[in-house]
């Protein structure tokens, strides 16, 4: 068991939150990728080359500073995630209710 920030984690919830942020990951790469390739087709000056590469290194960056995998912040990550549709809700089963309802609240915002 951890405990991080007054919130207990059981072992079995540190699974889950770490499958879960795994997928939203996976998701947000894949929205980068797709987006680099759509626009990959288009290049035809070396500004929008360099458009691309400036997306690039904005999103590398986004990226590095929201998926931080720290169980003192992840309530905040995960429910970030779900506002931005890149997790549901339904992958966080098995957190206990009182995390749960912490991150749908913080998800509306």
């Amino acid at each position: 068991m951890v405990e991080s920030a007054l919130i207990t984690w059981s072992d079995s919830e540190q699974a889950i939150a770490e499958a879960a942020f795994s997928c939203a990951y996976g998701r947000a790469v894949q929205s980068v990728i797709g987006t680099v390739r759509s626009e990959a087709d288009s290049i035809s000056t070396a500004e929008a080359l360099w458009r691309l590469h400036d997306y690039l290194s904005t999103q590398r960056h986004v990226m590095e500073g929201r998926f931080d995998f720290r169980l003192d912040g992840i309530l905040f990550v995960f429910a970030s995630l779900v506002k931005d549709n890149l997790l549901e809700l339904q992958e966080l089963d098995g957190l206990d209710a009182d995390k749960l309802s912490k991150i749908k609240a913080m998800s509306r915002f």
